[in-house]
């Protein structure tokens, strides 16, 4: 295996590299302030990275002491400062939304601790609940997590589920009071939230983009029997593999830096040949040729495996995206 130089490590090896230089005990105190996804992502990395040298260590700590020299202590303990400057700013009343929405976060902790369980735990939970009540807790979970464990309620429930998502405007007290019911302890409902900024045709949107082949296009038709402009609408907002040809050459070759060879080659065996082109365009023309070859020589594929690679390839894309390494046109970027 080729050694990597300290610029050729990703921001997760850099963490994952930072992590196992603390230790047990203090790499599991920072992972408690991490999103599951996360966790999940960096302890992938830690598990399964090799050859790293004691030069990459200092380099990545150097790199992370430079970084935290420029940090300050604003910031913390700001909720009180944030609440108090509008209030005056805006009067109490007007204030009292916004808020809201700005310090939402620290009041679900119980929505939260969802995302730590496995979809099928989530399905269960759920599945004998009113269809409102699962669609707020879809609308809180990551898209991929919640695909996954909207697959496995009846289909009659996900087009139900997907539609009252699609038209979700906020949250009222009594719904968060019937959740904490709901979920028992695992769930904080709080008296003074007016409403929470969850759901909508974009949240419908991307969660359907992680559903299996074909599922998303069952549920989108009888959406569209029910209700045609939100259907149209919903579709419109959803962004699949063969929208990458949307990507400039800068960004796709930014892209492709992050996806290995065998899962580009599975994911272009069903991918238009405008797809296969942009991607074979901005790769070295041995690259390019190493791919093309691969993937003549790669056997019979499962269609579902095909989709699982196109997808993984997505949710890079949607990552990058919203970390700002690269910029979506005006109709991608509404997509992601």
């Amino acid at each position: 295996m080729t050694e990597m130089t300290e610029t050729q490590l990703t921001g997760v090896q850099r963490a994952a590299v930072l992590l196992l230089s603390l230790g047990e005990a203090d790499a599991a105190e920072v992972l408690k302030h991490m999103e599951p996804k996360e966790v999940q992502k960096i302890g992938i990395t830690m598990a399964t990275m090799t050859d790293v040298s004691r030069e990459q260590v200092q380099m990545v700590i150097d790199q992370f002491s430079a970084e935290l020299g420029n940090t300050t202590s604003l910031g913390v303990g700001s909720d009180e400062y944030i609440k108090n400057m509008l209030e005056q700013a805006l009067g109490k009343d007007k204030a009292g939304n916004l808020v809201d929405r700005i310090l939402l976060g620290r009041n679900t902790t119980g929505l939260d601790a969802l995302k730590w369980m496995d979809p099928r735990a989530v399905a269960d939970l759920v599945r004998n609940e009113h269809p409102q009540i699962i669609a707020i807790v879809m609308s809180h979970l990551e898209p991929d997590q919640a695909a996954q464990a909207l697959k496995l309620l009846p289909e009659r429930t996900r087009v139900d589920v997907v539609l009252r998502i699609a038209t979700l405007d906020g949250i009222p007290p009594n719904a968060l009071n019937e959740l904490n019911e709901i979920m028992e302890r695992q769930f904080s409902g709080n008296q003074n939230l007016k409403s929470s900024n969850i759901g909508g045709v974009q949240s419908a949107a991307n969660i359907l983009n992680y559903m299996d082949g074909g599922q998303d296009q069952v549920i989108l038709k009888q959406i569209g029997d029910i209700d045609n402009p939100l259907g149209v609408r919903i579709q419109d907002l959803m962004f699949v593999f063969d929208d990458l040809v949307d990507l400039d050459d800068r960004e796709m070759q930014l892209v492709l830096r992050e996806v290995s060879g065998e899962r580009l080659g599975l994911a272009l065996r069903g991918a238009d040949n405008k797809v296969k082109d942009k991607i074979t365009r901005n790769m070295s023309q041995r690259a390019a040729e190493i791919l093309l070859e691969d993937m003549e020589a790669r056997g019979p594929v499962r269609l579902s495996d095909v989709e699982v690679a196109q997808r993984e390839i997505l949710a890079i894309v949607k990552r990058m995206a919203d970390e700002g390494t690269i910029t979506l046109g005006s109709n991608a970027e509404e997509l992601l």
